[in-house]
């Protein structure tokens, strides 16, 4: 029997003995019911007022045996009480101790301010893809939801430094301000930016004249739900095989394809070849789509005889598989002059 059924039983236990002492002063002693009534609560609270009225012997007995049972089921409510509360603030404790294990450990993970729809679809894309997240609410309810999926979730204002902080955003590899309020994102911006400057900072913005002042505030990126939202069905409009094709390759269903970056750095047997005489497409199977200079520089669709530099981040798509082979391969000279010489 659980916590809750004890409770009840308990609770129920002392109804009827209320409701057989009424019944039993009434039908023994012929006292009125409103008497009768107010004579069990002075027995079984034990406030000792006396007897409203003399008691014949089996009134006596009666209530005596109305002692008994009040002092069974009185007890029994209050032990029932006494564990809930116990287990209630135990499992808090426990709670608030696995939690800060689990801040502990976190690194190159990502931070999700508001605990919204906006904040749960991206927590739920990035967990799809192993990556730990941390979210940061002001709001319980909405806070209940990440405490429920088991993912460490911190109670308090996202613009906090100390609950910055304690989301350990010096190791944080990404950092999403996604609360209904532009200004509130904009002072959780200020702050991120300040405790980490080179932090990823995407923003969501509620209304479009927000964006450039997030931008200028310190976010990396901003996006709009409502922008968005319209794009995509001016899109479905004009274009719907294009957003076919992109739902079922990166979405919920989507196909064993993904679009990623690998970094080439220095020593690379990538570095210093052209893209047609690499083995990108020979090994690694993917399609380079742009490759990102060390300088910012972008070349979208680069051509066959562009020259890959160390330093370089080529933003390739191609299977899961096809891409951890190619950041093999782009790391394998490194790995080899890193290794310790025996």
């Amino acid at each position: 029997m659980n916590i809750r059924h004890r409770i009840s039983l308990g609770l129920a236990l002392i109804g009827a003995i209320v409701l057989m002492g009424t019944a039993g002063f009434h039908i023994i002693e012929g006292w009125s019911w409103f008497d009768g009534f107010y004579m069990t609560l002075t027995t079984m609270t034990t406030i000792g007022y006396g007897e409203i009225h003399p008691l014949t012997r089996v009134g006596k007995i009666f209530n005596s045996v109305l002692i008994l049972a009040s002092v069974v089921a009185v007890g029994f409510t209050i032990a029932a009480v006494s564990q809930a509360l116990l287990q209630f603030e135990f499992g808090k404790a426990l709670g608030r101790r696995r939690m800060e294990r689990e801040l502990a450990k976190l690194s190159s993970h990502y931070i999700i301010c508001g605990a919204g729809r906006v904040g749960r679809t991206v927590t739920r894309e990035l967990r799809a893809r192993g990556q730990s997240c941390v979210i940061i609410d002001k709001d319980p309810v909405r806070a209940q939801w990440a405490d429920d999926e088991k993912i460490p979730v911190i109670i308090g204002n996202a613009s906090s430094e100390d609950n910055l902080r304690k989301a350990h955003i010096d190791t944080a590899s990404g950092f999403v301000a996604a609360v209904s309020s532009d200004a509130e994102n904009l002072y959780i911006i200020l702050t991120a930016r300040g405790l980490h400057p080179d932090l990823k900072i995407i923003a969501r913005a509620a209304e479009e004249e927000a964006i450039p002042k997030l931008l200028r505030a310190g976010a990396s990126q901003v996006l709009s739900p409502y922008h968005f939202i319209g794009h995509r069905i001016a899109q479905l409009l004009l274009r719907p095989g294009v957003l076919d094709f992109i739902d079922a390759a990166f979405g919920t269903e989507r196909l064993d394809i993904e679009i990623g970056e690998v970094r080439v750095p220095e020593g690379s047997p990538l570095a210093n070849q052209k893209l047609a005489d690499s083995a990108i497409h020979r090994q690694g199977g993917v399609i380079v789509l742009a490759v990102k200079r060390s300088d910012g520089e972008l070349i979208f669709n680069p051509p066959l005889d562009a020259l890959i530099r160390g330093g370089d981040c080529l933003i390739v798509i191609g299977g899961e598989g096809q891409l951890k082979n190619l950041e093999d391969l782009a790391n394998k000279h490194t790995e080899v002059q890193t290794s310790p010489r025996r």
